[in-house]
Formats: C-alpha cells, sequence, structure tokens
C-alpha cells in the first residue's frame, strides 16, 4: 500500500533524488523545515520503504561501458524451471543492468551495458543464446539518450496530477 505523502514529503524526495549526499541541514533548508523534522520525515520515509537506499550515479562511458543497448528476449520454455535459470542468468550477469518480465510476444526487456559490440556479442553469443534459454532475442542499440531517468515522478511533477487518474496518492497539504 502506497503512503500517503504530502508537498513537504515529495519536497524532501525530490531534493534526495537529485542530491542523495545533502547534509540534514541543507536538506531542510532547501524544504524550510527545521533540521530535526526533515530528519524525522526522512527517518519515517526510510522506515516505510519510501527511500530504499542511497547510490551514486555513475557515468558509464566514463567507464568504457560505451554501447547500450536494449534487447527482448524469448525463453524456448516456460517452466518454472527454464524461467528459474534464465533469472539467476539475468542476475549473475553484470552487463544486465535492467531485466524486466512482459506482456506481449517477448518475456523479458533486457538493458544491457557493454564496452563494445565485441563484447555485445560476446554476452549474447555466450550468456545469453548459450546458458538461459532462450529461443529469440531482438536487439537495438542506443544511438543517443533524450532523457534518462533521474528519478521517479513525485505526484505534482507528473504532469497530470490534478486528474482523478493520477497514480500518486496525494495528502492534503
Amino acid at each position: 500500500m502506497a503512503l500517503n505523502l504530502d508537498r513537504t514529503d515529495r519536497a524532501l524526495l525530490r531534493q534526495l533524488q537529485q542530491e542523495g549526499r545533502l547534509s540534514n541541514t541543507e536538506l531542510a533548508e532547501r524544504v524550510n523545515l527545521s533540521p530535526s523534522a526533515a530528519l524525522r520525515r526522512v527517518q519515517r520515509l526510510e522506515a516505510a520503504g519510501v527511500i530504499a537506499g542511497y547510490a551514486a550515479r555513475l557515468d558509464a562511458p566514463a567507464l568504457g561501458l560505451g554501447l547500450a543497448a536494449f534487447v527482448r528476449v524469448q525463453l524456448a520454455a516456460h517452466t518454472a524451471d527454464a524461467i528459474a535459470r534464465f533469472v539467476q542468468v539475468m542476475q549473475a550477469a553484470d552487463a544486465v543492468i535492467a531485466c524486466h518480465a512482459l506482456t506481449g510476444d517477448m518475456d523479458y526487456l533486457l538493458e544491457v551495458r557493454v564496452a563494445d559490440l565485441e563484447h555485445f556479442s560476446r554476452f549474447l553469443l555466450d550468456r545469453l543464446l548459450n546458458d538461459a534459454g532462450v529461443a529469440d532475442v531482438n536487439s537495438s542499440f542506443v544511438l543517443r539518450t533524450v532523457k534518462a531517468a533521474r528519478g521517479l515522478p513525485l505526484g505534482d511533477d507528473c504532469g497530470w496530477h490534478l486528474s482523478a487518474a493520477c497514480p500518486t496518492r496525494h495528502a492534503p497539504d
């Protein structure tokens, strides 16, 4: 069940998504709270699981991971064992930075980051097609990233929060 978030909670989350290393004092100033009130709210959001953790955002090309690909995968079999084997192989594959089960004609969508086409070819042939029980793949290479995720939409910035269809629960402000 989603936690009711008021405007101040969303402001705190927005600031932390942008700069997770903010001191509590700086965070409190940015959202017009006392440091103790900001800390209590952040601790409540952490305890509720809304804040799942903190991490640095890394630049893939700066780390030599210049090739990004999205790979749609269809499994050869859909038994529990075949699915478990695929999941195990994907979880162990460092090149796979995200793996999503899908509806539709393909079973999974992978986001893959590797150094270059040679490394992608090795991943595809040696890992994906050889070890994972895959029947078919369809790969698309990223030419340019127009927008990359910098955080989740927090209601008042989802663009349609005034609509009854807005997925974010708003507490009264």
